[in-house]
């Protein structure tokens, strides 16, 4: 089956909000939106205290992110006196695809328990909630960053460009399928962020990216090094959130990676790009 035909009707989920998209893009209730609430009186200042937050606040919906073919929620999580908005992709909410399956949300946890395992650090915190107003889903920190960019923009400016590699290799071991432009995000002290990552960990190649600029050159060493590190045993945070089979293939990916640390050229035998591109 196609690519392009592989889902179905998403289930139907009632929320009480009129449907208004990849996540973190501009929606009338996101348009103004910030990670922490105008009214809290105190902020996260680490990844733990983002954790602690996501993991153990109540979580309010605020309204539906737009242009998704699943459904993701713009969130406030109150937490003691802290208030912060996330990123929510309720399982209800998915679209079954032939090829991965449900249950998605595991897989947007799976990529940041890795990047954040390995020390990349290009996946903001991502965590399961199985309490949450629309059942088990992920819920991930929402980036403020500025959404006019993407990684078409960000590629042109120097000052991105070894992030831009780093999250470019970092797609290659989680076998990224769905790297859009849009779905690469600056915030505003000028960190780079890879968000969307629900189509990664497949155990058969299913890159599909728009990050092919670096195809021939040298992968950077970080991430050659996270590889190393993945060759000798796969995180269980990571273990835990996907198949055997899965775990087994992302070793693979690294062991090659480590073999031959450079970016491969898209091949003529699969979709190389995702569509759209941003």
């Amino acid at each position: 089956m196609p690519e392009d035909e592989r889902e179905r009707p998403a289930t139907h989920v009632s929320t009480g909000v009129a449907p208004s998209g990849d996540a973190h893009t501009s929606t009338t209730g996101a348009d103004a939106a910030s990670a922490t609430d105008p009214d809290a009186t105190a902020v996260p200042t680490s990844p733990a205290e983002w954790l602690e937050v996501l993991r153990a606040g109540e979580v309010e919906i605020e309204g539906r992110l737009p242009w998704s073919s699943n459904y993701s929620f713009l969130v406030a999580v109150s937490h003691r006196e802290l208030r912060v908005r996330a990123v929510y992709k309720p399982g209800r909410g998915e679209r079954y695809l032939w090829d991965f399956g449900g249950e998605l949300f595991r897989r947007e946890v799976a990529a940041y328990e890795l990047s954040a395992a390995v020390g990349l650090d290009l996946v903001p915190e991502t965590v399961l909630r199985s309490d949450a107003p629309l059942e088990a889903g992920s819920l991930q920190r929402f980036v403020d960053a500025d959404f006019e960019q993407h990684y078409f923009s960000l590629a042109s400016e120097p000052t991105h460009d070894l992030r831009l590699r780093e999250l470019a290799g970092l797609d290659l071991l989680l076998n990224n399928a769905d790297r859009k432009g849009g779905h690469v995000l600056v915030d505003f002290d000028g960190a780079i962020w890879g968000i969307d990552n629900g189509l990664c960990f497949h155990a058969e190649p299913k890159l599909r990216t728009v990050m092919w600029d670096f195809a021939g050159e040298a992968v950077p060493d970080r991430v050659i090094e996270a590889a190393v590190q993945l060759s000798d045993g796969v995180p269980a945070t990571v273990c835990s959130l996907i198949n055997e089979a899965e775990v087994e293939a992302l070793r693979r990916r690294a062991r090659a990676l480590v073999r031959r640390p450079r970016f491969p050229a898209p091949g003529a035998d699969h979709r190389a790009y995702p569509w759209p591109l941003v």
